[in-house]
């Protein structure tokens, strides 16, 4: 029989803590009920229970396996949930539904979990937001505004879609990266295999010269003894720094000089407000589609920039629209998010009513746009790296040729 841990209102306001066995939930409750306490919290315990209330292991288990929900489980459970609601399901028997169908142990006990809060009577928001890793902060924004506005069934549809394309357009950023980085990697072992290899080699050559060998020649021989006498002192160090940067980028005083650089970087800056515009833009026109207030679908929207120094300029303009001011207008100062033929559609739409439909439209136009800018942009870069590799792999050989086609000078 399952053993569940509770936590209780006494009739004194006490709060009161145990263990009991139950068939299910409902039965615990009934239990905690009949006791004379209002539950709090009601938890399955994992394990057998000692009678001393101590929870023993049942045996030993030695799978590894990740506590993350994939963001393909979560899709599938925001849109099914979205379909069970709109059929009139309620939402507790909704969630029961999808815990019995998970198909992975770590989905279905997510599941239970939103289940078991939201069955003590949490919201559902705020049941998801105890779970930052699998529900972000916008996602929990968009439901708390659907809960709000009873429309939640709608604001999930529109989640659901939103995760959708969003993944579409992240997978043609990574597909459109792999060649680049293939392209780099191969660059790092063929010049460290000529540099720990193939120079000592000739540089017992060069020491029977007896000469002045030429100044790219003693470079490049230099480089070489240390990455092999330093190498895994050098490997340490950029590992080293490697962390130390991650540690202060991933502060706010560093996020925020990251960020402004990235944006400064010629061709990466457009690409990355090309980007941000258009997750902005799908999120706030489904946020108003969906009917939620255009104040609070703006607060809701600007999380879903990414970019802080950009979520800041657009937190400027929503000061600007709870003041009154239109939306085009406020958006005005945000030059690197939005351009002014943009600002210009968007104040057009505000005025004839349609706003939400013609921001999902230049969401999507932005979206090709973005498609053929990173495309331009890869085409690019590889013959750069090409270009690279070779005149690194072509620096080597002449320095080390050097001193062969200048090999009179050195015979006596």
């Amino acid at each position: 029989m399952p053993t569940f841990s509770y936590r209780a209102l006494q009739s004194n306001g006490a709060i009161a803590e145990g263990i009991l066995d139950a068939q299910g939930r409902p039965d615990a409750l009934r239990q905690i009920e009949t006791l004379g306490l209002r539950p709090v919290h009601v938890a399955e315990k994992a394990g057998k229970v000692s009678k001393n209330g101590a929870a023993s292991p049942s045996g030993l288990s030695f799978k590894f396996e990740s506590k993350k929900v994939p963001a393909k489980a979560l899709e599938n459970f925001t849109r099914l949930l979205s379909s069970l609601l709109a059929a009139g399901v309620p939402l507790s028997r909704a969630l029961v539904i999808l815990c019995k169908e998970a198909a992975a142990p770590v989905v279905s006990a997510k599941w239970k979990e939103i289940h078991d809060s939201v069955v003590d009577g949490v919201s559902l928001a705020d049941s998801m937001a105890k779970s930052p890793d699998t529900f972000p902060r916008v996602y929990v924004a968009m439901v708390e505004a659907g809960e709000a506005g009873g429309f939640l069934d709608v604001v999930l549809a529109q989640i659901a879609d939103f995760q959708s394309r969003q993944k579409e357009l992240k997978s043609k950023v990574m597909t459109a990266m792999i060649y680049p980085c293939i392209l780099f990697c191969m660059a790092s072992v063929i010049l460290t295999c000529l540099l720990v290899f193939f120079v000592p080699k000739l540089q017992k050559v060069f020491q029977t010269f007896h000469g002045t060998l030429p100044l790219l020649t003693q470079i490049i021989i230099g480089t070489s003894h240390a990455l092999r006498s330093y190498g895994l002192f050098i490997l340490l160090g950029i590992v080293t720094i490697a962390i130390a940067a991650s540690t202060w980028f991933s502060s706010e005083k560093g996020k925020r000089v990251w960020e402004g650089f990235v944006l400064r970087v010629p061709l990466v800056g457009p690409l990355v407000a090309q980007f941000a515009m258009a997750r902005f833009c799908r999120m706030l026109g489904t946020l108003l589609g969906a009917g939620v207030p255009l104040v609070q679908s703006l607060n809701v929207a600007r999380r879903s920039i990414g970019n802080q120094i950009l979520v800041d300029a657009v937190g400027q303009s929503i000061e600007r629209v709870q003041q009154g001011g239109r939306l085009g207008q406020s958006l005005a100062d945000c030059k690197m998010l939005f351009a002014g033929s943009v600002l210009e559609m968007i104040s057009v739409a505000e005025e004839s009513g349609r706003l939400d439909a013609e921001l999902i439209r230049i969401s999507t136009v932005t979206e090709v746009d973005l498609d053929r800018n990173l495309k331009t942009a890869v085409s690019f870069a590889e013959p750069m790296l090409l270009f690279f590799i070779a005149a690194f792999i072509g620096l080597i050989f002449i320095g080390m040729l050097l001193p062969v086609l200048t090999m009179s000078q050195y015979i006596k």
